[in-house]
């Protein structure tokens, strides 16, 4: 199969970055990123004319960009540029450098089709894109709305209003006050006012935040502990609150505060706050994918997946050389075995049930690399790989699982804070083990169920007897679950540790 190289550049209004994505089948696995803080929108003077001084730093950028793209034909390669762009009165003067620089074509997008571009990176980004979902995008110089399902947008709305913007009008050099943040908040509501009936009439399942301004909220409120994921209303009012009593970004200094991130971050919030009050919104989560990754699926011109890891998983199974008949044969007899425990689980959409078929398809990925401590090599993967569809918390859950599915217990137990994990991990153990034959032979005539202590796996006496080899490691099995203080029985009987 031939792996196209693909190029996305993206000059926003506070940044200005490149992304490199490997074509593979109907997937973008992101290759090469570079990132530029050019702030743009600084650089509008009153006359919405582009001073000299953003204009270097923004040339400067991309002569960097430009380097790195020089190997690339250039219908491979697709810039687009944002709000400043859109409004600056030279910037067709401006882009004939840029075009010069870079070295390829760059286009102004509308902001419609900025959104569209936006709603596209994320929906491919989305574990599920089936549910409809609220995308909010605050750049520096606009903010982009969309409702969309799948991978088609519902409603698409561009903003101006943005960070750089923001934080330069109503929190000059820094300075943070409660007045300021009030007034930032009101022109928010102002701007979001004739788009949040529609909007709310229309509805969505979850809330989903892109880009820099979402990043930056949600990385404070989790490292500092004001939220147990993604960016909440008690988080977002711990973070205003701590800014207004700073009073200036420079003294703000919290874990995981950016020095490139602090000059735009007030204006950031304000929009953010006034977005959560208009909407009624009481958490949103975040995704990586934006306007860059949308420009390039853009390029590919295929949208039509369905659950996005699903297509990941069926694709590391083929980039892995997976014995897919093995996979199906411990997925199908893991998912029974869940399926006994968790009666909710016969659902197809459960969370847990999906993550266990996903587990026991790609636990013998790492058998490319060597057979021995395969286990570990197949975690390794996972939690490192770029798996589109998956968040990194996603790749952790899904690498505890298979590091936990061989071998000693107690090696993972310090990384399984989840108490549902045990559950797919016995399922996926019991699986593997029984069978370690590689045949089709008919399903293993046993059943799961949950006992006060631990496990109790009943098994057709006459099977067991006939299989002195899966007895014996039924037995080590339960040695292991000893070790974390669990026990496993045989129906009938007591297997000893």
């Amino acid at each position: 199969m031939v792996h196209e190289l693909i190029a996305a550049v993206d000059l926003g209004s506070n940044s200005f970055r490149l992304q490199v994505g490997r074509v593979v089948g109907n997937q973008v696995y992101p290759l090469d990123s570079l990132k530029e803080t050019v702030r743009l929108a600084a650089g509008l003077t009153p006359e919405r004319t582009l001073d000299a001084a953003s204009q270097g730093r923004a040339l400067a950028a991309l002569a960097k960009f430009g380097e790195r793209l020089r190997s690339f034909s250039p219908d491979s390669v697709r810039a687009v540029a944002t709000n400043t762009l859109r409004v600056a009165k030279n910037a067709a003067e401006f882009l004939a450098n840029a075009e010069a620089t870079l070295g390829v074509p760059i286009e102004v997008i509308a902001g419609r089709e900025e959104a569209r571009l936006i709603y596209l990176g994320v929906a491919h980004c989305l574990a599920n894109p089936g549910r409809q979902q609220l995308v909010v995008d605050i750049g520096g110089g606009s903010t982009e709305f969309i409702i969309g399902r799948r991978f088609k947008p519902l409603h698409l709305d561009s903003l101006y209003m943005g960070c750089v913007g923001f934080s330069m009008h109503y929190f000059p050099d820094g300075r943070v006050t409660k007045k300021g943040m009030k007034d930032a908040e009101l022109a928010a509501r102002k701007e979001l006012q004739p788009i949040a009936k529609s909007y709310c009439s229309t509805g969505w399942e979850e809330a989903v935040g892109s880009s820099g301004t979402a990043k930056a909220i949600v990385d404070l409120i989790e490292l500092n502990g004001w939220s147990n994921g993604g960016i909440t209303r008690d988080g977002l009012d711990t973070l205003r609150s701590r800014l207004i009593r700073a009073g200036d970004v420079g003294r703000f200094d919290v874990p995981g505060m950016r020095p490139d991130r602090a000059p735009v971050l007030p204006g950031g919030v304000a929009i953010m706050s006034a977005i959560f009050d208009e909407f009624g919104l009481e958490r949103m989560l975040f995704s990586e994918g934006a306007l860059r990754l949308g420009v390039l699926y853009d390029q590919l011109g295929r949208y039509h997946h369905e659950d996005q890891r699903g297509t990941t998983v069926r694709h590391f199974m083929q980039r892995y050389h997976v014995d897919s008949h093995q996979a199906e044969r411990v997925a199908r007899t893991a998912q029974v075995l869940f399926c006994q425990i968790v009666a909710e689980a016969s659902d197809p959409e459960h969370p847990d049930a999906l993550f266990l078929a996903w587990a026991a398809r790609l636990h013998e990925i790492g058998v490319s690399l060597a057979y021995s401590s395969y286990h570990k090599h197949s975690a390794y993967i996972l939690a490192n790989a770029d798996m589109p569809g998956f968040s990194r918390r996603d790749q952790v859950r899904l690498s505890n699982i298979v590091l936990a599915h061989r071998g000693r217990l107690e090696r993972v137990q310090p990384a399984v804070v989840d108490v549902r994990e045990w559950l797919l991990i016995f399922c996926l153990r019991l699986a593997v083990l029984l069978h370690r034959a590689r045949d089709d032979s008919a399903e293993p005539p046993v059943a799961a169920s949950l006992a006060a202590r631990g496990f109790v796996l009943s098994v057709d006496a006459d099977w067991l007897a006939d299989s002195p080899l899966t007895a014996a490691a039924l037995n080590e099995e339960a040695r292991q679950w000893a070790i974390l203080g669990l026990e496993l029985k045989v129906k009938g009987h007591r297997i000893q540790a």
